[in-house]
């Protein structure tokens, strides 16, 4: 397990080996014993409670995950999530979501949404009143107003304090590179010169307290899945970035017959390696999801030793697991019918 420490979060379901009637009984007894199911990336209880509230009710693992991560994003979480977070270069806090079915082998999602709080719920409109996957910027922001959400700042009094500290601090943390001048000791305007060929693309400043992502999946009492993320970014990004979250994938992955998978961390370097679908490959073909969270955070170590990440995993099967990198422990938070509430679990990190 993770512990609050950690970065990366995937879920994973994987798959159930239908080769004999006694496997597939074994199989059954186990999915109606854990199922229905809910975890979550970090101990965000409020948000998997929600999600528990919504699932239990209503047996819908779309509207569990749209809603628990909506209350991350109202209530902030780590303001790392939600408005009100995360300001970048120019003061301003974007938002990026994800949200997919498993069922449908469907998904919508956004990325750098301006001026709209509700950004996993925009991301789950683009799924339903779009043939477009991903829609990003000010015409995502046209998108959402006419789909009826409200414009609005998403500016908070601690964004605006971090933001004025980061300028008097010379712009650092800072993610430009190979530029003047200097970008570790001075702000902008920049100009381009010759890329250094010693260039460390890791993101030393990514850490629980300036991203984490919330990735969450859902499983129903029939084991169909839903996954979601939200997050709005690394904080002091340039204007425009996208991270891992919103990339299907990357952020998170959704195999029916198979399971799901989330992660956060470092999104520059994940999105890479498309970590969540990784995962769920790796369940198909036969790893539990502790093993294949581990397995997909190890390809990424190989070519990126100094990555922060982690990965929260469930399996068609009804088993969950967790791997991280980059931090002592990482935290995730889930509930199923077996808990009795919330159940916050940790992991060594590899």
């Amino acid at each position: 397990m993770l512990s609050k420490s950690g970065k990366l979060l995937l879920l994973l379901i994987g798959s159930i080996d239908l080769s004999t009637s006694h496997k597939s009984n074994n199989s059954n007894q186990l999915m109606q014993s854990n199922f229905p199911f809910v975890i979550n990336t970090w101990p965000f209880v409020k948000a998997t409670e929600k999600a528990w509230q919504v699932l239990e009710k209503t047996d819908d693992p779309l509207s569990s995950v749209e809603q628990g991560c909506s209350m991350c994003e109202e209530l902030r979480c780590d303001g790392t999530v939600g408005w009100g977070g995360s300001p970048d270069e120019n003061g301003e806090t974007t938002l990026d979501a994800l949200i997919m079915d498993g069922p449908k082998h469907d998904a919508g999602s956004v990325a750098g949404l301006r001026r709209i709080k509700n950004a996993i719920s925009v991301a789950r409109a683009v799924m339903e009143h779009t043939k477009h996957t991903l829609l990003v910027g000010d015409a995502a922001t046209q998108f959402a107003v006419e789909m009826g959400f409200k414009e609005q700042s998403l500016s908070h009094i601690d964004s605006v304090n971090r933001y004025l500290k980061w300028l008097n601090s010379s712009c650092q943390p800072n993610f430009r590179l190979s530029v003047s001048p200097n970008p570790m000791t001075n702000c902008g305007p920049y100009e381009p010169i010759e890329p250094s060929k010693k260039s460390d693309k890791i993101n030393v400043n990514i850490n629980q307290k300036s991203h984490d992502t919330i990735g969450m999946i859902a499983v129903n009492s029939q084991g169909n899945i839903a996954v979601g993320t939200s997050t709005n970014g690394a904080a002091h990004k340039i204007p425009g970035r996208v991270g891992d979250s919103p990339i299907i994938g990357s952020g998170a992955y959704v195999d029916n017959e198979i399971g799901a998978a989330c992660g956060t961390g470092d999104g520059d370097v994940l999105m890479k390696f498309l970590p969540s679908y990784q995962t769920v490959e790796s369940m198909r073909n036969g790893m539990s999801p502790s093993e294949a969270s581990e397995d997909a955070l190890r390809r990424i170590v190989k070519k990126y030793p100094k990555f922060m990440g982690a990965i929260v995993a469930v399996d068609k099967n009804g088993r969950h697991g967790a791997a991280c990198h980059g931090l002592d422990e990482f935290q995730f938070s889930y509930a199923s019918r077996k808990t009795n509430g919330i159940n916050v679990e940790k992991v060594k990190c590899i």
